[in-house]
């Protein structure tokens, strides 16, 4: 039973490459991580064993189930010799939790922050973030909501730290979408409601551009981006459902074919260094591991629980403040 982020693609990936090579059967629940692991920690405390994992953003594991102590460290369960060597790893083992022993990052990445629908934006119009307050773009604009854990939340967070407060209020007079469902948001994008959306990653843009439809990242702004873990946060479950079961699927997704197979399927970086994922730049996303240093990394990041307790949480603050 895994927790795992909403994506066809990576289910029919899982499918073909995990549950026939060792004939172990994964569920998948899907839906938004907060209400998800909302659900996680009842089913804990009624004495219900579901869940055996979650990968995912880091945000929602560090506010739910690392308060509750319902996880289990997880490099114990690192058992494969190419697992379990941080030599393989770019920046050696990373973990989200300041224990470093819970939410192992095997993402990182500089992420696209805003799509657009080419048919109605030049991607000359918006090379700044400063743009996106033009008159033009007035009621034009999507927001996956920052006031709920989520890349929605990370994006509008960095822009607080970078742009401050008032540019954020002039962005919400913008009289923006503020949505929670990513598909919907992405569909009106397509569809051309929306000229641009904020806050959506590759994977929930990816069916309609595979459909030819004219959405396209926009390059990065001139203030730069941050560095993202993405959906591929992994935390193990105390006394789970089916632990030898979870020890295998966990072993093969931090492997190479494992981390390959996440990577392609969510347009996602991984760490390890024997993936290839040069291939990223094409859809917007780059891998840290391929255009910055370990150090610039950790200046960079922004799904740590150091930064999830102070910038990200003032930035959910104010989002509330403003949205709310």
């Amino acid at each position: 039973m895994v927790s795992i982020t909403t994506s066809n693609d990576l289910r029919a990936a899982i499918e073909k490459h995990f549950e026939r090579k060792y004939g172990i059967d994964v569920e998948p629940v899907v839906g938004r991580a907060p209400v998800i692991l909302h659900k996680m920690v009842d089913e804990y405390k009624s004495g219900i064993r579901y869940f055996d994992l979650h990968i995912g953003g880091s945000e929602s594991a560090v506010n739910s189930l690392l308060p509750q102590g319902l996880l289990d460290p997880v490099e114990p369960v690192m058992l494969l010799p190419e697992v379990k060597d941080p030599k393989q790893w770019w920046g050696g083992h990373i973990w989200s939790d300041t224990a470093k022993r819970f939410i192992y990052s095997s993402m990182a990445q500089q992420s696209e922050s805003v799509w657009c629908n080419t048919q109605l934006v030049k991607l000359e119009e918006v090379r700044s973030f400063d743009d996106l307050l033009a008159e033009k773009w007035k009621g034009k604009i999507g927001l996956l909501d920052p006031r709920t854990p989520g890349s929605g939340a990370s994006l509008w967070s960095y822009l607080r730290d970078i742009k401050g407060e008032e540019y954020l209020r002039k962005l919400v007079g913008q009289k923006m979408l503020i949505g929670r469902d990513q598909r919907v948001l992405a569909e009106s994008l397509a569809r051309g409601k929306l000229a641009l959306v904020m806050g959506l990653g590759y994977y929930s843009h990816a069916p309609f551009k595979k459909a030819g439809l004219p959405v396209q990242a926009l390059p990065t702004p001139k203030e730069g981006t941050y560095i993202s873990g993405g959906s591929g946060h992994l935390v193990v479950m105390k006394q789970p459902a089916h632990p030898n079961a979870m020890r295998v699927f966990v072993n093969w997704f931090l492997s190479r074919e494992g981390q390959e197979v996440y990577s392609r399927a969510l347009g996602q970086g991984t760490r390890r260094l024997d993936v290839d994922t040069k291939w990223l730049r094409e859809i917007g996303v780059i891998a840290a591991k391929d255009s910055v240093t370990v150090e610039q990394y950790y200046k960079l990041e922004n799904q740590s629980e150091d930064k999830i307790n102070t910038s990200r949480e003032a930035g959910a603050a104010l989002a509330r403040k403003l949205l709310d």
